[in-house]
């Protein structure tokens, strides 16, 4: 999936875009984590490279972002 952002290109996975949406359902990173059949760290290290590729700081932001890119 990409997405433009002020004429950035942002890229980001099937599984990432899932852990977004997820995340946007309320789960909890054990709760994603158990759904997508992955440990617990990975969810945590997926969330902070989220952040960091779409340049937010908060959940509450990452969730904002998808949303307004329609990701959700």
């Amino acid at each position: 999936m990409v997405i433009t952002e002020e004429d950035n290109v942002i890229r980001i996975s099937k599984k990432e875009h899932r852990i977004i949406q997820l995340i946007a359902e309320g789960k909890t990173s054990p709760e994603i984590a158990k759904e997508l059949c992955l440990t617990l760290p990975t969810i945590k290290w997926y969330r902070k490279k989220l952040k960091e590729k779409l340049n937010v700081e908060s959940t509450a932001m990452l969730i904002r972002f998808a949303i307004q890119q329609g990701l959700i």
